[in-house]
């Protein structure tokens, strides 16, 4: 059987520090396909809403998709035929906020408190996902669970701004603490007067900090691994060529973060490390850590069946680029 030729390649990523998007800011994804006369495509650019749904369901076959783990591996455990071939992880201050002048800083004294949970009516509710982990990760931290804190639903619009909803219920009184992560919920917290409580990023332990970003996925469909591997390993070198100028030009980054995630200078410089790493791998620590991730989702219901990590990553792509 011949294998069809490849026209358009489509790429998607979420609105925080990605490989993905240095690579699209610089044009070096179009440049690097653009000789053999392949388009490349972003799902962000004014596509209609049923194809950008896809950067939840990866159903797009000529997809490569790198954003938050929650979604990926719930289109993974839905039966979608993805593959894993990167990780990255890049601390994206993480912490949990309070109301100015409370004297909440250890992890022991989210005890009995009252730990916003927000829901949104979406297909996948990474937003609620995250926030459960979040709080996990602090309540570990004094050898508590989830079960020791009254955890608070807080209804928000599927299209409202990032933790808008959870930090009104904070100011209001209706809540005692708001995870949040990231340079927007820097600026909201701000906005609302709340203060931080306990900083997930202080903690030694990288565990503590599982969550939908950390660790961030690079997932292609098996289709487009099947037919057309030297895309899957060009797309992944352009990758690689990025994380590589990030980290040796911290000014530019923050300036492609702002745009990416939408958020100010201020709110980027407090979010994220200078000259972080963007450096993908598949690395045995890396999957671990989101094989906790797996577990966890699973044990809380977001994941319609058990996804195999180790078995779901296809370490070829890398080790080509790595024996190049």
């Amino acid at each position: 059987m011949t294998t069809a030729a490849l026209e358009t390649i489509w790429f998607t990523r979420c609105p925080v520090p990605t490989a993905t998007g240095i690579a699209a800011d610089r044009g070096w994804l179009a440049a690097a396909f653009s000789p053999d006369g392949i388009e490349v495509r972003s799902l962000q650019d004014g596509t209609p809403d049923a194809l950008r749904q896809t950067h939840y369901t990866h159903a797009l076959t000529g997809l490569f998709r790198e954003g938050g783990n929650v979604p990926a591996l719930w289109a993974r455990s839905r039966g979608e035929a993805t593959r894993l071939i990167g990780l990255t992880w890049i601390e994206e201050r993480q912490v949990i906020l309070v109301r100015a002048g409370t004297r909440l800083e250890r992890p022991e004294q989210l005890k009995n408190r009252r730990l916003a949970v927000p829901r949104r009516p979406i297909a996948i509710d990474f937003w609620r996902a995250m926030a459960l982990h979040g709080f996990h990760g602090a309540l570990s931290q004094a050898g508590l669970g989830l079960g020791d804190a009254d955890l608070v639903d807080v209804e928000a619009a599927p299209d409202g701004g990032q933790w808008e909803a959870e930090l009104a219920a904070l100011a209001a009184g209706r809540v005692d603490a708001v995870y949040v992560k990231g340079a927007l919920a820097v600026e909201a917290a701000h906005r609302h007067g709340a203060e931080v409580g306990i900083d997930l990023d202080a903690v030694p332990e990288r565990r503590a900090r599982v969550n939908n970003g950390t660790p961030r996925p690079i997932t292609v469909h098996q289709r487009l691994l099947d037919e057309h591997p030297g895309v899957v390993s060009r797309f992944l070198g352009v990758l690689l060529r990025a994380a590589g100028w990030a980290a040796e030009h911290p000014a530019e980054v923050a300036r492609i973060l702002s745009a990416e995630t939408g958020a100010g200078a201020s709110g980027v410089a407090a979010a994220y490390v200078p000259g972080a790493s963007l450096h993908l791998d598949l690395s045995a620590e890396r999957l671990d850590l989101l094989a906790r991730q797996e577990r966890f989702l699973r044990e809380h219901g977001f994941l319609a069946a058990p996804v195999d990590v180790g078995a779901w990553a296809d370490h070829t792509p890398l080790q080509g680029l790595a024996h190049a």
